[in-house]
């Protein structure tokens, strides 16, 4: 399982965040600490407490992770 913490700010990024999870092809897990999400599901991701950072977990390979991180760079937390 690879990670990345994410910030999400907006309806809007959580809706870019699960096309984007969709579009990968492999699972994505997006916690808060206290919930466990599938980061491809609308609805639950609307179960996690977006105030603070979130943390993805994606289960692929090290090229697949990469080319995901890549294409979520918008999300990544800076800084927390």
């Amino acid at each position: 399982m690879r990670e990345m913490t994410i910030k999400l700010n907006s309806v809007r990024d959580v809706q870019e965040f699960v096309d984007l999870s969709t579009s990968m092809g492999f699972p994505i897990l997006v916690t808060d600490g206290r919930h466990r999400v599938s980061g491809n599901s609308f609805m639950e991701m609307f179960c996690l407490d977006c105030s603070g950072p979130l943390l993805a977990s994606a289960d692929c390979s090290a090229d697949q992770f990469e080319v995901f991180r890549e294409s979520a760079k918008r999300f990544l937390a800076q800084d927390i």
